[in-house]
């Protein structure tokens, strides 16, 4: 991670070229780091994706030309989410343990779907996973920072880590995860996954993704806790995940 005394230096750096002031977009960084907190585990400490960020916004500053048109804070909330993205790939966030729980709620959700002709409980999905409910919110919230897409759907080594399935350069007969999300047909049939959601499920991901609110606004607003919403979401991407597995 990076040390305290390198960013000291930085900051000086910047001064001394006569740069744009980044003590006046301390608050980007800190707003950024806190929306990319919210999608991962509680393993990751936000002070450390802070301190990452103010290395990429130092180095925005130092790299800016204002001749080129973009607003400064424009220019360097783009380099100061790349280097905290960086960072998170180089330490491979997500533990192996945590995956692998992940993709068995995505399949106790899919056989449990399939045997009901309907959208699972949590109660039936537990049942489904041979756990008791409060182990299976255990392991929600354990799982929190899942995402729709990773690079290993698209990867048949076992135990290859996010740092090389990211470097790797996908076979052309192999989809990457980009090329999936621009497809059409797979915006279409996500869109019509979200609405297969139940409704509270359906709510959080229109609050978080479309109108940007954090955990604890949706908790106001749902009238429950963030941790639960952190819970109901991890569910709802199991729910995506099982219903889009062709795509995957």
């Amino acid at each position: 991670m990076v040390s305290v005394s390198n960013i000291h230096r930085a900051y000086a750096q910047a001064a001394c070229e006569d740069k744009p002031d980044v003590t006046q977009y301390a608050h980007l960084v800190r707003r950024i780091a806190g929306m990319l907190a919210a999608r991962l585990p509680a393993s990751v400490e936000i002070d450390d994706l802070i301190q990452v960020g103010m290395i990429g916004l130092i180095e925005a500053a130092q790299q800016y030309d204002p001749t080129q048109g973009a607003q400064f804070e424009t220019f360097a909330g783009t380099r100061v989410k790349g280097a905290m993205l960086d960072e998170l790939r180089r330490i491979d966030w997500m533990p192996r343990q945590l995956r692998r729980n992940s993709r068995l709620i995505e399949d106790a959700i899919g056989r449990a779907t399939r045997e009901l002709s309907r959208e699972p409980t949590e109660a039936e999905i537990a049942d489904e996973l041979g756990v008791s409910l409060a182990d299976y919110q255990a392991m929600l919230t354990d799982c929190r920072g899942v995402r729709l897409v990773y690079f290993e759907d698209f990867h048949d080594q076992e135990g290859e880590s996010l740092e090389s399935a990211v470097a790797a350069v996908p076979d052309q007969r192999t989809p990457d995860p980009h090329t999936t999300l621009a497809d059409t047909r797979f915006r279409q049939a996500l869109v019509h996954a979200i609405g297969e959601l139940p409704e509270r499920e359906a709510l959080m991901m229109s609050l978080y993704y479309e109108q940007e609110l954090n955990l604890k606004e949706i908790g106001a607003v749902l009238g429950v806790s963030e941790s639960r919403v952190s819970q109901l979401h991890s569910q709802a991407v199991g729910r995506l995940r099982s219903r889009l597995r062709s795509w995957l």
